[in-house]
């Protein structure tokens, strides 16, 4: 006696795997593409800093005039003469230098502008394991010239921690200003060249990172390779159940 045989129902369309699929491969593709801008922003930072290698420095007033109207001076070589620099009182900011803790020592320069009145000088790194530091006396007010980069500060990001007195995490140019009691401050930071003070070696000034890494490309193929991946497992559901 021969058993009847029941046909399997044929699977329908995978409306929901097909949405799904279509949505993390529009994520992945945006993510490469998000990358690859990246990249070029990369290529032309690399090209500015190594043209900066050999600029000449120009008057920081004039600049911080052209700031005022708009102009975009990041990573601007300039001179300053700073009234007092040396002995000016300071902020501490958190930061990095070759995978070692320590501050920067953020202190304000009057300057000649049309458009600010001071600009915040980042004078360098010291080193947590210093716990020196410069002596501050406003009194004294012996002029010193700065050479030295215009930065914009990098945005807060989402992890970053809080600033409070006392404690500083992010460049913040109008809260940094009103601690140091400056009036009308640039919206870049100047960071110095050459030191603010020979005397104290532990000071180190530090304007650009010893190396800018520029991984983007890579990146942009991660992101490529997982969509990639993504539709060729979606390609092979969607050939199985055809032939089931």
């Amino acid at each position: 006696m021969t058993e009847a045989r029941v046909d399997e129902p044929r699977r329908g369309f995978p409306f929901g795997l097909t949405l799904a699929t279509a949505i993390g491969l529009a994520i992945l593709i945006a993510l490469g593409l998000w990358q690859m801008q990246r990249l070029t922003w990369k290529e032309g930072l690399l090209a500015h800093v190594a043209a900066l290698q050999t600029a000449k420095a120009v008057d920081v007033g004039p600049v911080l005039d052209a700031v005022a109207r708009g102009r975009d001076a990041d990573f601007t070589r300039v001179r300053a003469t700073c009234p007092g620099i040396a002995t000016a009182p300071f902020l501490e900011l958190y930061g990095l230098r070759g995978g070692q803790a320590g501050v920067r020592l953020i202190s304000a320069c009057a300057v000649e502008s049309a458009g600010y009145r001071t600009v915040l000088v980042d004078r360098g790194f010291v080193p947590d394991n210093v716990t020196e530091r410069p002596t501050v006396d406003p009194a004294r007010a012996a002029p010193a010239e700065i050479v030295g980069i215009l930065r914009k500060p990098d945005k807060p990001s989402v992890f970053s921690a809080k600033n409070h007195p006392g404690h500083w995490f992010t460049r913040d140019a109008p809260a940094m200003a009103a601690a140091l009691q400056a009036p009308q401050p640039a919206p870049l930071f100047l960071f110095a060249e050459t030191s603010t003070n020979p005397e104290f070696k532990a000071l180190t000034p530090a304007p650009l990172p010893a190396e800018i890494p520029n991984r983007h490309f890579e990146y942009a193929l991660t992101w490529f390779g997982l969509a990639a991946a993504l539709a060729s497992v979606y390609a092979a559901v969607l050939f199985r159940r055809v032939r089931t």
